[in-house]
This record gives structure tokens, sequence and C-alpha cells, in this order.
């Protein structure tokens, strides 16, 4: 315990300054990858995240998300103090979000959030880093073709991933890829859109004052279904969420065929992150487009 009270204490002087004094620390959140820590200080509370990952940089790249996404929408983001690794740490520290109870226009201002977020454009799909998804990492290649950004920096790097770690079989992998020529005339048209890129309901948290925040972005210039498209993956928002965004931006005709395509990317991370479970999923609508 006293070694983690030092590793602690190291975070704040590092990232506050020689004078900040760590006084509490309380974790709030474990998971695979990360622990969560509420750290009371002589500057404030703090929200402490750390994992033992190999990608030395992971914590850096989400602190870089984060700033990207608090200069492009009026939402809530947390703000980053500092981010390193220190021993087998990385560490990322930030904002201390407190939770609150939905205000009655939370979901109304989710929607127009989004909308404004995704009027931030690239003139390249992709982005000038490399960044992760998870923990997984995400390529960027800027491309000016999204079909191709979509099959040769979404889907093929994760599907080699889940091949080479024998998690699907090469008939697998062929049945896949044969899909691909039926995607050229699918997606609408559209110029990059800045995302967040990891868009489900445990990404997003209702701040102190009732408003959502976002947190854990994974942050690219794509097409901008896939945000609205990840969101329903697991369950969905209240539909005031998406009549909020239409009504800034709406969806061209026919989304609801083009949504399973989208979702074969996160269904990738998740089946690489967490096994074969969610082939199935896969498989349903890989059958609507298999020539």
């Amino acid at each position: 315990m006293h070694e983690q009270h030092e590793l602690f204490a190291q975070v704040v002087n590092l990232s506050l300054g020689p004078v900040a004094r760590l006084k509490s620390a309380n974790l709030i959140a474990a998971g695979n990858h990360n622990r969560g820590i509420r750290l009371e200080t002589s500057e404030g509370i703090f929200f402490l995240k750390l994992n033992f990952d190999h990608e030395r940089d992971i914590l850096s790249k989400e602190a870089e998300g984060l700033q990207k996404l608090r200069k492009s929408t009026f939402l809530k983001v947390p703000k980053t103090f500092g981010q390193g690794r220190i021993g087998d740490y990385n560490y990322l520290l930030s904002e201390f979000i407190p939770s609150s109870r939905q205000q009655l226009d939370y979901w109304e201002n989710l929607g127009l959030g989004l909308a404004h977020l995704h009027l931030h454009h690239s003139r390249h799909f992709g982005l000038d880093t490399e960044n992760y998804i998870a923990s997984l990492p995400q390529k960027n290649h800027q491309l000016d073709d999204w079909l191709t950004f979509f099959i040769e920096q979404r889907l093929e790097p994760m599907l080699g991933k889940a091949y080479f770690d024998r998690l699907i079989p090469l008939d697998f992998l062929k049945k896949f890829q044969s899909i691909y020529p039926k995607l050229d005339s699918l997606f609408p048209k559209e110029k990059p859109s800045l995302l967040h890129g990891d868009l489900w309901s445990g990404n997003v948290i209702c701040y102190g004052d009732g408003q959502p925040c976002l947190i854990d972005p994974a942050v690219y210039y794509g097409h901008r279904e896939m945000d609205i498209a990840f969101s329903k993956l697991f369950g969905g928002f209240d539909s005031r969420f998406y009549e909020a965004y239409e009504s800034i931006l709406p969806l061209e005709p026919d989304f609801d065929s083009r949504m399973g395509i989208y979702n074969l990317y996160p269904l990738l991370v998740h089946l690489n992150l967490f096994g074969t479970a969610y082939l199935p999923g896969i498989e349903k609508i890989l059958k609507h487009f298999q020539p």
C-alpha cells in the first residue's frame, strides 16, 4: 500500500507541480486493462487512470484524443493534467467527473453535441497519428477515399489479428473479404468528420450538472455514420438523441441497411479483446452481403 501511495504522490507532483500534495486515494473502477483511482489533493479532486499495457503511449494518445474533443464540441470532456509512465505503470491524470441524474434535455444535448463534433471536417480520412481503440492499436493512415480507408485501416488490421491469434479460420477470413466488392456503392459520399470513435453508452457519462460528458475516445476523421452505428450496437441511446442529431445533420436514406457494415469494425475489436462470442454477430451481418 505504501508503494502505491508513493506512485500516486509522484503522479500528483509530476502533473500538478511540486507543491501539490496527495491527501487520499480510493479505487473506484477496475477492469482487464485499467484501474481508476479518485485522488484527493491539495489542489482539488482528480481522476487517475493506470494500466500495465506494454503500449507505452496508450494513455498519452487518450489524452490527445480528449484534448481534440474538447476543442471540437460544446459537450463536457474531462480536462487532462498529465500523462506518462512511472516504472511499470502508464498513467493519465484528468478532471474528476462527479456523477449526477440526467437533466430533461440530456439526450437532446448529446445529439446536438455529437452533430457539432461531426461538423469538424478534414481533407482526409484518418488522423496524423496512430492511436488506440480500447487497448488495441488503431491505424489512421490518411486516405482520400472512405471505402479504402475503412477496409485497409479498420477491417483488415482487426481481421488479420483475429486470424493470427487463431480466433477465426482461413475460410472465415476469405468469406469476410468476399463482401468488399459489394461495398463500393454502399456508403454516401460525405466529408471526413471528426469522430469520437468508440461511442457506446459506457463512454458517455452524466456530469455533475446532469449533462452528458464524453470519455475514452478513439478519435479520427471518418464517415460520421460510424459513430451513429456504434451507438446502436449495444442497445442504443434514447430516441431523443437521434432526433436531435438529425435535426442538425440528417442521415442519408437507408442508413439501417448500412449500419451492420459499419459495426463490423467494433465487433472485430470485441472479438479480438474478448473472444469468439462475437463471431455469430459478425456472421449474421456477412450473410446479407455475401455473393
